[in-house]
């Protein structure tokens, strides 16, 4: 149960910083940065916004704690066992694979976080109507969670960056911007962001994983829901081969814009991400003079475990 009644969500000012590089400059197509991965040191990037609305509804049902899907570098889980810790909550993680020990379960652990490992079938079995019986048997009240944070709940919960974005675009000396570009997962964040958006600008989403009708299904699902028309976006494949595959190109992109940018990557999402984008860019898809908002999403912790990978891509 709630240690207390907590008012969940953000309350500082969002930062949006101009991005400064080589490939920008020749463009002409200005780019500025939505720091989510500074809004909180757990709490990180998008997740605030995707946990807000079940946070509510979990304290409304009065609920001892809340469950929820991911794997062993989920940075949903970790900012979901953060959350559990800050306000009082148990928390319950159902991981997919087999048990192992990363950087990101150290922490689940550190703070509390109950873990289950389904292995590959078991965590496949999590879109069947009967998954969540077992576990609502086994914690009797606990608040289920979608895998991500998903839903139409933390849509809705991201749907409020949109004039958050507005009330910060001073900051990067912007009167207005012309498209969001964002890392897309389960496209939760992006449905969010067109619901926010109502037509008014247009929102890319650079698919982490190889495109598939599934995560096109859930924004065209979500947006439903919302009652929102299913438009004013694009998905477009940024996996570079495959999700969590990583290379030299991107190893090297990861450490010249932080260099170079100031801008910290993972190399799950916002790298593959920001990648994508320099290649639309390069091949001319926005004209210069565009005004581009990059949602950089987080995901920072996740890195942790990727370091080793990535300097033997650089050094090889």
């Amino acid at each position: 149960m709630f240690s207390s009644q907590p008012r969940f969500g953000f309350d500082g000012q969002l930062i949006l910083r101009p991005l400064s590089l080589d490939w920008l400059q020749q463009s002409g197509v200005e780019v500025a940065v939505l720091r989510l991965d500074l809004v909180d040191h757990e709490l990180s990037g998008n997740k605030w916004f995707k946990l807000v609305k079940h946070l509510e509804a979990a304290q409304r049902a009065r609920a001892p704690g809340l469950i929820s899907l991911g794997g062993a570098h989920s940075n949903h889980l970790h900012a979901l066992a953060a959350a559990g810790r800050r306000f009082g909550l148990a928390t319950v993680g159902l991981l997919r694979g087999q048990e192992q020990d990363t950087p990101t379960v150290t922490d689940l652990r550190a703070w509390g976080m109950q873990l289950h490992w389904l292995g590959y079938g078991g965590y496949r079995d999590r879109n069947l109507p009967t998954f969540w019986e077992r576990w609502r048997a086994q914690y009797p009240g606990f608040y289920c969670i979608p895998e991500g944070g998903g839903g139409l709940l933390g849509a809705m919960g991201c749907a409020e960056l949109v004039p958050r974005v507005r009330s910060a675009l001073a900051s990067a000396g912007w009167d207005n911007y012309d498209a969001i570009w964002l890392a897309a997962g389960t496209g939760t964040t992006l449905a969010g962001l067109v619901i926010g958006e109502a037509g008014q600008h247009r929102v890319f989403g650079a698919l982490a994983g190889p495109p598939s009708h599934a995560v096109g299904a859930g924004v065209a699902d979500l947006l439903a829901q919302a009652g929102v028309p299913d438009r004013g976006y694009e998905l477009l494949d940024a996996s570079r081969g495959g999700f969590g595959r990583f290379d030299k190109e991107l190893a090297l992109f990861i450490l010249s814009t932080e260099r170079d940018g100031g801008v910290p990557l993972d190399p799950i999402y916002t790298a593959k991400t920001m990648m994508a984008l320099r290649l639309y860019i390069g091949r001319g898809y926005f004209p210069s003079g565009t005004r581009l908002i990059f949602v950089h999403t987080g995901g920072l912790q996740g890195r942790r475990a990727a370091q080793g990978q990535l300097r033997k891509l650089i050094d090889g």
